[in-house]
């Protein structure tokens, strides 16, 4: 079925009459910009797949619905250059994250502190060990990759909008004093999709395009025995809907641009899927899904590119890289946990190594929207498991009760996302005083941040 489907959008592409106009004549444009963009795609699926088990909701699967694959976006302001890689995958893990940052600076000498991992949360792929053939061959590849988009950099500007997606649902709900798993329609939720376009100008199709959306990509996984026919989760491995959305966008343009999935604070929401307590997808459900924000990424792909919003971009985008490494109070001692703050012109990732409960976005966003654009990402730079909120744990449920932490690793992250912010932002007077101290301040620390990943 998912073929066929796949067949016929390829035959209705070049069907006559059919006309991809983002490429038709007129669409061309002058980029003026500082900032350069290189970007690839790799197909990462194992090559053997019959009876391997898959991760998240463990279970055996017997083949493959759709490919697994990783982007690599390389972006250079003249001064420094990061790469952002995003996986089909459950998380980041240290492993991959360790592996790839140190192959990646030596095959383009983007340091390695300046590399993002992320991982889409992928509940129907392979899990991951260094030592295996596929872990090896993931390395590999993800190397070959950025060395493809170091190898095509252009001048690029930059779009952004927001539209949403409608099958996120927060799955908590407190009863008497008590969290139970239950869809609750109106516990907290951020259905927001934010994009970002890099155009090199030389047509109405983006050369890169960075979608983010916040929900867990578990569609495919353990239901109920009311829920046939698969009560005990998809039998094929799967990229979820990020892999789906990813697949309609790039379709809608031909087959000419990179789309590339960030997921957000997605730990305490998933796909509305009702049953007991919810049921595993079909085709159906992930076509929903996989276009509801594939159209949502492409409507605002295509506004961002009336006049009245070409103009607004800027022509001059800095780069700002920080990151440290912060211990955590955790229920069986402290926990490390790597936090990263990027900023490309006016746009700010933040970046969590695990499953933060949505209200970190929300709250993150609250105290940082009037200085940059912000987008938080989870998953990202290795995995600590969930990060629930400090109220969470006065409730109890799922999240809290799975989490390695304690209640008191809320504010110590949140307080350190906000100074990793100050750094890249660039309106805290620390952050650009010239006077002699403060220089040498800010050159110590970054060479201490460059010299420690």
């Amino acid at each position: 079925m998912h073929l066929l489907f796949r067949s016929l959008c390829v035959l209705l592409l070049f069907a006559p009459g059919f006309v991809d106009r983002s490429s038709a004549a007129g669409g061309a444009f002058p980029v003026e910009s500082n900032l350069k963009a290189g970007v690839a795609k790799v197909d990462i699926t194992p090559a053997e797949v019959k009876d391997l088990e898959v991760v998240g909701h463990r279970r055996k699967v017997t083949g493959v619905r759709d490919p697994l694959r990783a982007g690599v976006l390389i972006l250079d302001d003249g001064q420094t250059k990061v790469a952002i890689i995003t996986l089909d995958l459950i998380g980041a893990y240290e492993e991959i994250v360790k592996l790839s940052r140190q192959e990646i600076e030596k095959a383009t000498g983007i340091p390695a502190a300046n590399i993002m991992v992320t991982a889409s949360h992928n509940h129907s792929g392979p899990g991951f060990t260094s030592d295996s053939e596929w872990g090896k061959t993931l390395i590999k590849k993800l190397t070959a990759a950025a060395k493809q988009a170091a190898s095509d950099m252009t001048p690029v500007t930059v779009g952004y909008g927001v539209d949403e997606i409608s099958f996120g649902i927060n799955r908590r709900k407190v009863i008497n004093g008590r969290a139970v798993v239950r869809l609750n329609e109106d516990g907290p939720n951020d259905p927001r999709v934010k994009v970002l376009r890099f155009d090199d100008g030389k047509s109405l199709t983006p050369k890169a395009v960075l979608m983010h959306a916040v929900c867990h990509p578990c569609f495919f996984t353990w239901g109920d025995k009311g829920s046939m026919p698969y009560p005990t989760g998809f039998p094929k491995m799967s990229a979820d809907f990020p892999g789906e959305a990813q697949t309609f966008v790039e379709m809608c343009y031909g087959n000419q641009t990179s789309s590339l999935f960030l997921q957000g604070c997605a730990g305490d929401i998933r796909p509305n899927l009702p049953g007991y307590p919810y049921r595993c997808a079909d085709e159906a459900d992930i076509q929903w899904a996989g276009r509801d924000l594939g159209s949502a990424v492409v409507r605002t792909l295509s506004r961002s590119m009336i006049r009245e919003e070409l103009v607004k971009r800027p022509k001059f985008y800095q780069i700002r890289v920080a990151n440290t490494v912060v211990s955590l109070p955790g229920k069986e001692g402290r926990i490390d946990a790597e936090l990263q703050a990027l900023k490309i012109g006016p746009y700010l990732l933040l970046t969590m190594p695990g499953e933060p409960m949505v209200e970190y976005g929300l709250k993150l966003e609250r105290d940082i929207a009037d200085r940059a654009i912000p987008i938080i990402v989870g998953y990202a730079n290795g995995y600590i498991g969930y990060i629930a909120t400090e109220d969470a744990y006065q409730v109890g449920g799922y999240e809290p009760n799975r989490s390695r932490l304690t209640a008191e690793a809320e504010a110590i992250i949140l307080t350190e996302l906000s100074l990793l912010a100050d750094r890249v932002i660039g309106d805290v007077f620390e952050s650009f005083s010239k006077h002699p101290k403060d220089v040498q301040k800010r050159e110590a620390t970054e060479k201490a941040r460059l010299k420690q990943k």
